[in-house]
C-alpha cells in the first residue's frame, strides 16, 4: 500500500486536508487501497456504509436510488470528497476504466477531524480556556494521548463528540517522578488518571507485604474503580519512572466519561440478551459467586477484570452483574474501554427476582 498512497495524496482529500504531517502519516495505517478492474462494481460484495470511499484513480459512474447518475474523475473536486455523502443512498457504481479506491473508517476519520479542530486550528476556539492554559491544551492534544491509535482503542474512542470540548478544559496534565505515589490504597477516590508518558506499579497489601498486581505504561488508565463504586482505592500507585499523567476530577470523569461508556439494562431486557447468545459476567467474589450465580454466569472478581482483558472474546456480549450494580459498574467500564461489548445490569441482582437465581 505505502508505494500506492503516501501523506501527498491523503493531503488531496477533504476533510483529511486539515491534518498536520504527524497526523497523516498516523492515518496511513488505517487506509485501505484496493483495486478495481474495468467494468466492475466496487460496492457490489462491499457497500460503502460506514466508511469514506475516495477514487484515487481511473473514472467511476456511480448510479444513486434516485436515479441520478455522476461521473467521478481522479482528481477532480468530486473526487477529493467521500464518494455518496449526503447523497441518496448508492444503487450501482461501474468501473469506466481500472480504478483504485481508498476506504477509511467513518467514525476514526470523524473522531480524528473533531480532536484535530481543536488541536491546530488557531481561528477555532470554541473552548472557554481557563487562562494560560491554551499552550498546554495544544501540547496536549499533540501527545500520543490522541493518537489515531488511542482514538481507536482508549476511553476517547468511545467519548461523545459534545464532551470533548468540556473534557479539554477539565483535564489536568501533571509531571511526576520516580517513586511518587499517586494513589494510596485505603484514600478515597479523587481524580481519574492516564498516563502519557512514564511507567507506574500497582501494589496491594496483601498478610503485610505489597503484593504487585500490575505495571502500567503510557496510555494506560488507573483509578476509576474506587470513583464508579464510590469505595475507597484498593490497590496503591507509585511511579517507576518520570513522566506526566493526564487526570480529570472524580465529578468531571463521572459526566464526561464513565456514563457514555456504561450501558445499562433491566432484567428483563439483559434476559433476552443472554437468550440471544449473551454472557452473564459475575464479577463478585467467587463465595458470592457459588452461592447465588444466575444460571449460565463465568465468574470474573472485579479485582481480576484487567487480567481477563484479551482472554474474553471481544465477538461476544457480556453483561456484568454484582449484588447492587456498583462493582459491576466498575468492571464494565474498564472491559468498553477495551473495547468489549458490555452491559451493566441495572440494581444487580437486587433486581432479579429470587425463583431466577440458582441456588
Amino acid at each position: 500500500m505505502q508505494d500506492i498512497l503516501d501523506i501527498r495524496v491523503l493531503a488531496s482529500l477533504e476533510p483529511i486536508s486539515s491534518f498536520s504531517p504527524a497526523r497523516l502519516r498516523e492515518l496511513l495505517d488505517y487506509c485501505h487501497v484496493e483495486t478495481v478492474a474495468q467494468g466492475g462494481d466496487p460496492f457490489s460484495e462491499h457497500p460503502p456504509a460506514g466508511q469514506s470511499v475516495y477514487l484515487l484513480r481511473g473514472e467511476l459512474e456511480v448510479v444513486y436510488e434516485d436515479d441520478n447518475r455522476v461521473l467521478i474523475r481522479s482528481g477532480s473536486e468530486w473526487a477529493r470528497h467521500p464518494i455518496g455523502k449526503r447523497q441518496p443512498a448508492i444503487r450501482s457504481a461501474h468501473a469506466l476504466s481500472d480504478v483504485q479506491l481508498l476506504r477509511v473508517n467513518d467514525d476514526l476519520l470523524d473522531r480524528m477531524v473533531t480532536w484535530d479542530q481543536f488541536a491546530y486550528h488557531d481561528d477555532a476556539k470554541p473552548l472557554a480556556l481557563k487562562e494560560g492554559s491554551e499552550s498546554a491544551l495544544k501540547r496536549l492534544l499533540n501527545s500520543g494521548m490522541f493518537s489515531a491509535e488511542n482514538l481507536s482503542n482508549s476511553p476517547f474512542a468511545h467519548l461523545p463528540s459534545a464532551n470533548i470540548g468540556k473534557l479539554l478544559n477539565c483535564i489536568e496534565a501533571v509531571a511526576v517522578w520516580d517513586k511518587d505515589v499517586v494513589i494510596r490504597e485505603g484514600d478515597d477516590g479523587d481524580y481519574y488518571y492516564l498516563i502519557e508518558s512514564g511507567r507506574a506499579q500497582v501494589t496491594r497489601l496483601v498478610g503485610g507485604a505489597n503484593l504487585v498486581l500490575a505495571e502500567l505504561k503510557s496510555g494506560d488508565v488507573f483509578g476509576e474503580e474506587a470513583l464508579i463504586s464510590d469505595s475507597k482505592r484498593n490497590a496503591t500507585v507509585t511511579m517507576k519512572s518520570n513522566g506526566v499523567l493526564l487526570r480529570l476530577k472524580k465529578q468531571d470523569f463521572m459526566e464526561l466519561m464513565q456514563e457514555p461508556l456504561l450501558h445499562r439494562i433491566s432484567y428483563e431486557d439483559a434476559r433476552k440478551k443472554a437468550a440471544q447468545g449473551a454472557i452473564w459476567l459475575d464479577v463478585r467474589h467467587p463465595p458470592e459467586y457459588r452461592y447465588d450465580k444466575l444460571p449460565g454466569a463465568i465468574n470474573v472478581p472485579l479485582n481480576d477484570i484487567r487480567n481477563a482483558i484479551g482472554v474474553l472474546s471481544k465477538a461476544t456480549t457480556y453483561i456484568a452483574y454484582c449484588q447492587s450494580g456498583r462493582r459491576s459498574a466498575a468492571a464494565a467500564f474498564i472491559l468498553a474501554q477495551a473495547g468489549y461489548d458490555v452491559y451493566v445490569l441495572e440494581n444487580g441482582l437486587w433486581s432479579v427476582p429470587k425463583a431466577r437465581q440458582q441456588q
